[in-house]
């Protein structure tokens, strides 16, 4: 039986844990939060670690590390993805909690932040190996998740074939069909159509509402995306269909570069048949650091965290940096870009689509009652374009950036449920 320890996370520059903490900070200065609620609030209110042998395709058994974290549970159960990375941590995964929780108070959503993890590389297991893994992480945390505690969902490394792998776990434990325990599951087994694009939706949905505010259109903008999983690859496909020009992607080896754009269906073909975008014709080769410094309009993050540092953000070209992914933008840099006139469009804000129809698929998996993907379209550009009219009104108004406007709205809410509950006992 082999243990396997967490390799050097290569892409974590600084402790995401003290960069999420460091973020609250800073606006509870903004919004005046006395010292008692930011002492709550900087902290999770549980994390779970476990252990998870597995049986590998040769016969031998591995064990994986995975975890759960609930960051805050006041203003209803906790939500929030699942993800499989051979890098992930912890510390990372507590911060993804915390910045869980402010997203759903920014779209007004009845839920807290969760996150979880397993320490894997999903890349080099087989389908057998992951569904094993899976089902036996699930058996792990099943007594910390649930319809009306803590509802999973997809992350880096899942995809709704691991959703339903655990639902079909949790249900089999408990008899019967749960299928509000967990979203973004495939549509056969309760899933919401419009969830798969839901994420890449909502960030094309702020950007567009940041370049109306700017007098811009969509059409004609040079797009820059970071990322080609679900995220960045279905931001790709929107934009283009919206006339926008895409001008680099990349993978987690690497990237590509044409100027004059890339045709975004031929990725995605690419990509599909050799495993990578490089190499794909009529593009020339660039690294996922070269391709955050290309010249263009808007850069999309859609990858890991801490793209963007304080070494290279002096240097982006784009006039908006919309984070695709979660923390893409470490404080320093934030406060770089900030100082250049750089319009960064805050995570909890752009990438917030996935939450809200996963919200919606809550709500139609516990009516039993499923909504027309126009339907799920509609809501989601309600909510989110919402959520954006509100940030941008508050960053007018006291002249902060749109992070801090963002936060200053969702931990202001958490604290007003938290006081509004109160403590017990």
């Amino acid at each position: 039986m082999t243990t396997l320890a967490a390799p050097t996370p290569t892409h974590l520059k600084e402790d995401p844990w003290e960069m999420a903490r460091s973020q609250l900070r800073r606006v509870a200065e903004l919004i005046e939060l006395d010292d008692a609620m930011l002492n709550v609030l900087s902290e999770c209110k549980k994390a779970v670690v476990v252990s998870i042998p597995t049986r590998m395709d040769g016969g031998g058994v591995e064990v994986f590390e995975g975890f759960r974290v609930n960051h805050n549970v006041a203003r209803g159960p906790s939500k929030g993805g699942i993800r499989y990375h051979p890098g992930v941590t912890l510390e990372e995964t507590k911060a993804l909690a915390m910045w869980m929780t402010w997203k759903c108070a920014l779209m007004g959503l009845p839920f807290g932040g969760a996150k979880g993890a397993v320490v894997c590389d999903p890349k080099s297991m087989s389908l057998g190996e992951l569904e094993r893994m899976t089902r036996r992480y699930t058996t792990e945390i099943i007594n910390q998740i649930g319809p009306e505690m803590d509802i999973p969902a997809p992350d880096v490394g899942t995809s709704p074939r691991e959703m339903a792998w655990i639902f079909d776990t949790y249900s089999m434990n408990k008899g019967y069909s749960v299928l509000g325990v967990v979203t973004g599951k495939p549509l056969q087994v309760g899933g919401s159509l419009g969830r798969v694009e839901a994420t890449a939706r909502g960030a094309a949905f702020v950007m567009r509402e940041a370049l109306r505010k700017l007098d811009q259109p969509v059409r004609g903008r040079r797009i820059a995306i970071q990322g080609f999983g679900n995220v960045g690859r279905n931001l790709a496909k929107i934009l283009a269909g919206d006339g926008a020009l895409i001008a680099a992607l990349s993978d987690s080896a690497g990237g590509v570069l044409n100027a004059a754009g890339i045709d975004v269906d031929s990725a995605i073909a690419h990509k599909a048949e050799h495993g990578v975008l490089s190499g794909l014709p009529g593009t020339e080769p660039v690294t996922n650091d070269e391709l955050v410094l290309v010249d263009c309009d808007v850069l999309a993050p859609c990858a890991l965290e801490h793209s963007l540092t304080a070494e290279n953000a002096d240097r982006v070209k784009a006039a908006i940096v919309v984070e695709g992914a979660n923390g893409p933008v470490t404080p320093a840099a934030d406060m770089i870009l900030e100082d250049r006139g750089v319009l960064v469009l805050p995570d909890v804000l752009a990438n917030a689509g996935g939450v809200v129809v996963s919200y919606f698929e809550w709500v139609q998996g516990l009516q039993e009652y499923f909504w027309k993907e126009s339907e799920v379209n509609a809501k989601l550009n309600d909510i989110v374009t919402g959520a954006f009219a509100e940030t941008w009104r508050l960053h007018e108004e006291r002249s902060v950036s749109l992070r801090e406007a963002a936060y200053a709205l969702a931990v202001g809410r958490v604290a007003e449920a938290t006081t509004t509950r109160g403590l017990y006992p």
